[in-house]
């Protein structure tokens, strides 16, 4: 994660049914559809790693309960 991040996404593929709300609700476009399939023939939701602002739309917009976790930078450690 750089410096200038605020904060990053973990999704879990497994739970992810690739609907694509987060994607629609991501401001700073840092989600897409993965080009393969999860184990259950879903195209899940992946984090591009750079660039989340931590603001949890992505988090709130999802139906799946634990699919998506969204952690916010610590700015003190940051500085």
């Amino acid at each position: 994660m750089k410096t200038s991040d605020l904060g990053f996404v973990e999704i879990s593929p497994d739970l992810c049914k690739g609907c694509g709300l987060c994607l629609e609700v991501c401001v700073p476009r840092v989600l897409e559809l993965a080009g393969g399939l999860n184990r259950f023939g879903y195209r899940p939701a992946v984090y591009l790693g750079q660039g989340c602002n931590g603001c949890g739309l992505c988090f709130y917009a999802c139906p799946e309960p634990g699919a998506i976790q969204v952690f916010k930078q610590d700015r003190r450690r940051a500085a």
